[in-house]
């Protein structure tokens, strides 16, 4: 039995099925959603909190704080933070959600063909920055909320006769920036697990979708 394969710049034919730019865009989508919503519990632990907060060459500051017997302020602030990133994380959701349904899948069928985290990427690239100035105003309010802010004013004090500038840090955008990545992290993990896996196909047209491999 031969396959017929036939393709334009809109769609792909496998057998009887045409993959079209609607078929194509619908699938992406779904899945994009789906991944948004993994749990991603574990995402910001301690170490990954003041990896992201003290990057390079301010990692030192770990065995400062140390040195200054703050080790227990340190814990009960990253304990503290990651809480309330999680909880962003979880409102967050609805945004990715909201920009994933309007986003415009200018050429869906390549993306369905290029394979990989192409959906994922081609998300990442279109609505990055705008998601991560959405969800500032979300961890700002956890902040507020959990008096993060005095914790962290408090903590960095002493460290900013050692260090100076380099610890004037902002604290919303640098974790909404960390949150958004463990969300698309999480996005690229879904779309890998349907692309390959077929119990990960949940829907008639992730199926329809995502069974054939369209090269």
């Amino acid at each position: 039995m031969v396959l017929t394969i036939s393709f334009s710049c809109a769609n792909f034919k496998l057998g009887d099925y045409l993959l079209t730019q609607a078929d194509a865009a619908g699938a992406i989508r779904q899945m994009l959603e789906f991944g948004s919503q993994q749990n991603i519990s574990g995402a910001f632990s301690k170490n990954k909190v003041l990896e992201t907060l003290f990057p390079g060459d301010v990692a030192k500051v770990l065995n400062t704080l140390s040195t200054l017997g703050l080790t227990s302020e340190v814990d009960r602030f990253t304990n503290t933070l990651s809480s309330a990133a999680g909880n962003t994380a979880t409102a967050a959701v609805p945004i990715f959600v909201n920009s994933i349904n309007k986003i415009n899948l200018r050429d869906a069928v390549s993306i369905v063909k290029n394979g990989g985290t192409a959906a994922t990427d081609y998300l990442r690239q279109n609505t990055g920055d705008t998601l991560r100035k959405s969800v500032s105003p979300i961890m700002q309010n956890a902040l507020n909320e959990y008096k993060l802010n005095e914790q962290f004013n408090k903590l960095i004090r002493p460290l900013k006769l050692v260090l100076g500038s380099k610890v004037n840090i902002d604290l919303p955008t640098i974790m909404s920036g960390l949150i958004t990545d463990a969300i698309f992290n999480k996005i690229a993990e879904k779309e890998v697990e349907v692309r390959s896996l077929a119990a990960a196909r949940t829907t008639p047209l992730l199926q329809k979708v995502f069974s054939r491999t369209w090269n």
